[in-house]
Formats: structure tokens, C-alpha cells, sequence
């Protein structure tokens, strides 16, 4: 069962919100934080993304690059940009997109939970970007920025959640570039609060939906940090990292999708011959053409667009990997039909998030950048806990969640 607890949260007085706010330190280059941080000394990308604090050029894995990131957290405090709670709360924090609003419960949870399985994974992560991770939560002494949590709806929570969402906002503005609203509310109330924590040890599993290196980050050091304390007791800061927990009907997965530089020798013509042996090939005209449904996709290729329906057999509906269209495309496009064998490091292939539309499959195929694209329907959040409960990895870029969860709202300090 889930173990969350709340937590003295260290965050900016409501005036300074909007100066310090920022997008997640993994959505943008060091150009673009650079860029958006411009003549605004209050910006959290100063701590996230602290190489913008030196000369263009440096590596973000600089160690002075890390020292930064500590000196600045510790200003912002000075400075009163950024404030500590005196009493250990929960907090709300909703996202509106579209029209469409989504309501987080911002909690600690526990790291024992991520080290045996409460908290479940369907990513793999890269130990250079879990280091990396590593490093930024050792020097600043805090969970910057939190992860992305999904958990199996209930009636209790849902309560507690309209409850706050229908009293005056603490923070509530457009964000910048998205043009999403992100509002947030302090949970203070002692009898909530424990409700809270009760409903969530009723909880089997929580799912981690987004933010795989930033959990073994925070839950590898949090255990360092443990081992280190022949006196720890559990109860420390460490034990515990920052989360936004969401009721998993509520998400928004959109589709993930692919771009390709060549097709591996073959024309064309030759492509779409090839494809017919595992898929039904349809031509769909010039009008972007979404897929409708799962086992459909949508290709781009020479201006015009085609459906591709896997033939049955090629796919099995019983395995939670085997039904993933990004399985279906991976075996039978990428590695059987064009040679790409390894999704994460193949430089022929990129991926471009669905909140960019099939316009920007277009246009990079149109501009000669790639020779092709194909669109995929969107996993679900079932399929995703599906496969968490199975214990298996999806395969490689298969899920984008929208919105991204803004940082700066709330930061939690372990110790």
C-alpha cells in the first residue's frame, strides 16, 4: 500500500509566482532556458538549468554548473523568493488545456515504496541521466521539481480535491509559451490531511507516468542518505520525495510520434509494397490524416498520406507489450523494413510529441529534413498500468503527457 505524507513546503510568495515558475528542466535546451530567463533574476531555470548561469557553451555537467544551482537555491531563500512553510501540508495543484482540467495532489512519497515495487515504472531509465539527477538533488539538498504520479480513482480523494478546487486559488495564472492555467491550493487542514494519508495507505500502487529519472534520482539518493545514518529512523526528509499524484482517468496521453531520415535504400514505391505484407495500405489524399483507432497508423510519404491497419496475427491483444501499437511499429516498420534496430540511439529516427499536430510531421518531411512520418494513436492510461502491474517496460518514446507539470510551484528539502 502507498505511503505519502505531507510536507513543509519551500515555494514563492504569490507576487513572485510568475517570475519564478518555469517549464521542467528536461522539455528545453540550455538556449532556450537561457532565452526565457532573460532579464528575470527570480526564474527557477537559475536552479534547473544553472549552466545558463555561465558563458554560452558550458556543459551542463560542469561541476561549477552544480555548485551554481546550490548557490542560487540558497539566494532565492535569502532574497525571499522563495519561502518555507512553517507547518507540513499537502497541496493541489490543477492544469487546464484545451478546456479540460486535471487535479494533482502534491504529496511526499516514500522511497522505500519506488525500491520495492508500491511505486511502479514503465520506462527504463539511462544511468548517465539518473547521475546527472543525482548530482542536482545531493547539492541543492531538495526534490527541485516534482514527478508525475498516477493512481487508481477514488471516491475519497475525488471529495477531498473539489472540496479545495472550489475555495479561492493560492497561485492561478496562464503560463507563458503554452498558454495553459495552472492553479494551486494549500491543504492545511489536520483532519484532510490525514484523510489524505489514510486514503493513500488504502492505495496498492501508485504509476509513474512521467518523470522515471527524476524518481530514481530522488529515491537512490534518498537511500544513500539512509545508509549514511546508522540512526535513521525513516521518518527524515530523505525518506520521502516529491510527487503530483493524479487520478489516472483524468490524464492526457497524446501520441508519440516518428520521423525518418531515408527508407533504407528502397523507393517509395517499393516502401508501400513491403508494408502490404503486414499491413492493410490504404491511400488517404493530401489532408492530414489522423489514425482512428489502435492498430492504425498514419504515414506521411512524398506529399501524400496513407492508413496502415496491421493485419491480425502480426499483433497479440493478450500481451500488454504485444498490443502497444509502438511494439507493432517498431518490429514490423522500423527494424524489419528499415534497418532501425535501437530506438533510443538510432540517429536516422526522432520523435516529435502529438501536442505539435500532424502539421509538424508535415513540414519536416515537406522541408527534405526527413523522407517520412507516422503517426500512432495514442497509448492509454490503462494500457500504461497494464503493463506497470505485468512488471515489463514499454518500448522506447511511447507515451506524451500534456500538460507538463510546472516547476517552482512548490519544492521540497530533505532535510
Amino acid at each position: 500500500m502507498a505511503i505519502v505524507k505531507p510536507f513543509k513546503g519551500v515555494r514563492p510568495p504569490k507576487e513572485y509566482v510568475e517570475q519564478v515558475e518555469s517549464r521542467p528542466y528536461d522539455v528545453l535546451s540550455s538556449e532556450e532556458a537561457r532565452a526565457e530567463a532573460d532579464g528575470n533574476e527570480k526564474s527557477l531555470y537559475h536552479i534547473i538549468k544553472p549552466e545558463i548561469n555561465f558563458a554560452p557553451g558550458t556543459s551542463e555537467y560542469d561541476p561549477r554548473v552544480y555548485e551554481s544551482a546550490k548557490e542560487h537555491f540558497e539566494m532565492f531563500q535569502q532574497k525571499g523568493w522563495l519561502k518555507q512553510d512553517t507547518h507540513d501540508n499537502y497541496y493541489l495543484y490543477a492544469q487546464t488545456m484545451n478546456g479540460k482540467t486535471q487535479y494533482g495532489l502534491v504529496v511526499c512519497a516514500a522511497v522505500q515504496d519506488y525500491l520495492n515495487g508500491v511505486i511502479k515504472r514503465h520506462e527504463l531509465t539511462r544511468k548517465d541521466k539518473e547521475e546527472d539527477r543525482m548530482k542536482h538533488v545531493r547539492i541543492t539538498d531538495a526534490n527541485m521539481e516534482p514527478v508525475f504520479f498516477a493512481y487508481p480513482d477514488n471516491k475519497t480523494l475525488d471529495g477531498i480535491i473539489a472540496k479545495y478546487a472550489a475555495q479561492p486559488t493560492t497561485y492561478d495564472f496562464i503560463a507563458p509559451i503554452d498558454g495553459f492555467r495552472h492553479q494551486f491550493w494549500v491543504i492545511s487542514d489536520e483532519a484532510d490531511i490525514e484523510t489524505i494519508t489514510n486514503t493513500f495507505a488504502t492505495i496498492p500502487s501508485l504509476y509513474i507516468a512521467d518523470g522515471h529519472h527524476r524518481s530514481a534520482a530522488a529515491a537512490l539518493v534518498g537511500a544513500e542518505k539512509a545508509k549514511l545514518n546508522p540512526h535513521t529512523t525513516g521518518l527524515e526528509e530523505y525518506n520521502y520525495f516529491m510527487a503530483v499524484c493524479f487520478p489516472a482517468s483524468q490524464l492526457t496521453i497524446l501520441d508519440y510520434n516518428r520521423v525518418v531520415k531515408d527508407l533504407n535504400g528502397m523507393t517509395a514505391d517499393q516502401f508501400l509494397k513491403a508494408l502490404e505484407t503486414d499491413f492493410t495500405v490504404a491511400d488517404k489524399g493530401t489532408d492530414n490524416y489522423r489514425p482512428q483507432h489502435l492498430h492504425e497508423f498514419s504515414l506521411y510519404l512524398d506529399g501524400r498520406w496513407y492508413s496502415l491497419v496491421a493485419r491480425p496475427g502480426t499483433y497479440d491483444d493478450n500481451d500488454p507489450i504485444g498490443v502497444l501499437d509502438v511494439d507493432i511499429s517498431s518490429r514490423l516498420i522500423f527494424d524489419k523494413l528499415l534497418g532501425i534496430h535501437d530506438l533510443r540511439t538510432d540517429k536516422r529516427i526522432d520523435f516529435v510529441g502529438g501536442l505539435r499536430g500532424l502539421g509538424e510531421l508535415k513540414r519536416r518531411v515537406d522541408s527534405g529534413e526527413m523522407k517520412m512520418a507516422l503517426a500512432l494513436y495514442p497509448v492509454t492510461m490503462k494500457q500504461i498500468m497494464n503493463i506497470a502491474d505485468s512488471g515489463k517496460i514499454m518500448p522506447p518514446k511511447a507515451t506524451w503527457f500534456e500538460p507538463k507539470l510546472r516547476s517552482g510551484l512548490v519544492i521540497h528539502k530533505l532535510s
